[in-house]
């Protein structure tokens, strides 16, 4: 297994993404979408739980008490995602990621006729958050995509991201996000935040540099 040259510490927060193999689709339709994101919950919790074929997304079947990571936020978009995740368990966004991974990619192989191999472009790329301002303003930079990718013109209709949960439009309960939303003194105030695209401009410049960079 290569080095990996960003060391995942508990902890910490971290900017995890990859992509489909050759920028390939890796969400072909809703369903798809929804298993995954049922995926990404089950397995951010660790120990005894129902299994996943019996899993049902009501949360309270998980022990919250046993995360390996906590989902600050996420974004799923037709060939890639992203996640700001928080390592609660020594080497829980791994265990995490190779969890999710392997089981989404032996859905998506059985889905497409009993397709073979990967369907994602090698080991995910995770990026340390150095900063507070730079924990929020990636925050910004994940729910944006669906907008700047020109895919909905209001995020608040795109259900394969984390914004609507954090403005209380889908009763889901998914993400630790009072980390991000207790900064702001009102939804109204994150919501203005997020969609000030011109404002934002230079610190989405230096998030990008440093997925490059990874």
């Amino acid at each position: 297994m290569p080095y990996r040259t960003t060391p995942l510490v508990i902890g910490e927060f971290y900017h995890i993404f990859n992509r489909g193999v050759a920028h390939m689709p890796i969400f072909k339709s809703k369903q798809y979408f929804k298993r995954f994101k049922k995926s990404m919950v089950y397995y951010q919790v660790d120990g005894l739980k129902p299994r996943f074929s019996l899993f049902s997304p009501t949360l309270h079947l998980l022990d919250w008490n046993k995360k390996i990571v906590e989902i600050v936020c996420y974004c799923l978009m037709p060939n890639h995602f992203h996640f700001l995740l928080k390592q609660v368990k020594d080497g829980g966004v791994s265990e995490f990621l190779r969890k999710l991974s392997n089981s989404y990619t032996k859905y998506f192989n059985t889905r497409e006729r009993n397709r073979n191999g990967p369907i994602l472009q090698g080991e995910f790329k995770a990026v340390l958050i150095e900063s507070n301002e730079q924990l929020v303003h990636l925050s910004r930079y994940i729910h944006l995509n669906p907008l700047v990718s020109g895919i909905v013109e209001d995020l608040e209709t795109y259900t394969w991201s984390s914004f609507p949960e954090y403005m209380g439009l889908n009763g889901e309960n998914i993400c630790s996000k009072e980390i991000i939303i207790d900064q702001f003194s009102s939804l109204n105030d994150y919501q203005d935040f997020t969609l000030d695209q011109e404002a934002c401009g230079r610190e989405l410049e230096f998030i990008k540099h440093k997925i490059l960079e990874s």
